[in-house]
């Protein structure tokens, strides 16, 4: 979706590199991925118990007076208020492994995936953090995984992980994220970088109903400056991505040449019918080339709000994505980025949650992967998109050609070609030396 860095923290700025190693909420040290998930628990006053957890949400109608009228009431924030460093102690806690570890002895990156998505929200929380009341009136939620760049092809699951991250660019009632990852070397205590990650999250009342209004951001000198600047850019770019989807405007010229190229390689020459098609050697059909899969939604997997956690939807879309991939290349595949992961609506408990994952473009050994996920209302027996996601995964060698039979599987193509481009525009040229599998 977005121009993709080629891990920006190897060139950290300055507002970055102050190393703050507590919270602005008591914490003494760098907290772990439990402490981060038991304070967003106490922000929100959230339960661990299921009917405790019920009666909380149904409390926090109260705090709709806390809501501030208009952005102007609320104190600005800088970045650095809302700074955080967390430790995933996988070296030094080794009973951590075990949730952690794949079948290839590395780091499971749908895992991952699940802790970037809890420490934005604190981040977030953080950011707005309301005086007046241990509580927070705010109901933050992500809204958009704008895109996750990796810069190595393993992580191990026997060393240390540090995540930092801060807002970076704040609107009316959301709020841009910026997170890196850090992993320690096998040999020496240095801190190298293994991906950086740019979520939004948008902050809603006390019921999750209606937007809500969040502190303004002010930066500090021309380096805080140009990272909100290009939070701005980055706005501007999901409009005008979102504007020319296929959904809305028809393909450019380039790309209905490529279409109608591909359509004419398929056609059988000995019966000159448009109905004839032939796979080119070497090449699979779009419409072979899918996994299915079916989650139940327990309330195990809820979040604060009691709606299914964003990070498990996350996990299990990329799990299935990486399964596709390795069927369709038959190799480990290994992920190079994630980008634009929109949730466009949540996932209530005890729904029946629908995983559909396509292969949708290739290129030499790379494999774009899109996974819709759907709920399934038995009562109506209606179907309804709940997040879309994009990945792009690397194979150990060169994998077939996909190739569209349909109008439809042409509109998949060359989505996925899009987002393909985007996600390798500044990296094609770098080797990438490390990533992760599920």
């Amino acid at each position: 979706m977005l121009a993709r860095g080629w891990c920006t923290v190897r060139k950290a700025p300055s507002l970055l590199a102050r190393a703050l190693t507590s919270l602005t909420d008591g914490f003494q040290s760098p907290p772990d991925m439990f402490e981060v998930r038991s304070r967003l628990r106490a922000i929100v006053g959230a339960s661990t118990n299921w009917s405790d957890h019920v009666q909380a949400m149904h409390e926090r109608k109260d705090l709709h007076i806390l809501l501030a009228k208009q952005q102007e009431d609320l104190p600005p924030r800088k970045m650095n208020d809302s700074y955080i460093e967390v430790i995933l102690p996988l070296g030094s806690q080794p009973e951590l492994r075990e949730k952690y570890l794949n079948v290839h002895n590395s780091v499971r990156f749908g895992r991952i995936l699940e802790d970037l998505d809890s420490l934005g929200v604190l981040i977030c929380y953080t950011h707005t953090k309301h005086e007046a009341s241990q509580r927070s009136p705010l109901s933050i939620v992500t809204a958009l995984v704008d895109k996750i760049d990796l810069c190595k092809k393993v992580i191990y699951p026997d060393c240390d992980i540090k995540f930092t991250g801060n807002v970076s660019w704040v609107g009316k009632t959301s709020m841009e994220v910026k997170m890196h990852m850090l992993q320690v070397g096998l040999h020496d205590d240095t801190y190298s970088p293994v991906l950086d990650a740019t979520f939004v999250m948008v902050a809603r009342d006390p019921e999750n109903k209606r937007p809500a209004f969040v502190n303004p951001l002010i930066p500090e000198g021309p380096e805080e400056e140009e990272i909100f600047r290009k939070g701005e850019l980055n706005k501007i770019r999901r409009v005008d991505f979102s504007t020319a989807s296929l959904l809305k405007m028809a393909p450019t010229a380039e790309e209905r040449t490529a279409v109608h190229n591909i359509f004419l390689n398929t056609l059988d020459t000995r019966t000159v019918s448009f109905r004839s098609r032939v796979l080119p050697p070497n090449s699979v059909w779009m419409e072979d080339a899918k996994l299915k899969g079916l989650e139940i939604c327990h309330p195990q997997e809820r979040n604060i709000f009691n709606r299914i956690f964003g990070g498990f939807l996350m996990r299990k879309a990329f799990e299935l994505g990486w399964a596709t991939a390795c069927s369709y290349g038959g190799s480990r595949p290994y992920v190079v980025a994630v980008d634009d992961i929109m949730f466009q609506r949540p996932v209530e408990i005890g729904s029946l949650l629908l995983l559909s994952a396509q292969v949708c473009f290739t290129e030499k050994n790379y494999i774009q992967i899109r996974v819709h996920s759907e709920v399934y209302d038995s009562d109506t027996r209606e179907h309804k998109t709940t997040n879309i996601f994009h990945f792009t995964f690397m194979s150990e060698r060169e994998v077939p050609q996909i190739v569209p039979k349909t109008y439809g599987e042409s509109m998949l193509y060359l989505d996925g070609k899009r987002h393909f481009s985007a996600s390798m525009k500044e990296t094609r040229e770098v080797k990438i030396t490390t990533t992760a599998a599920p």
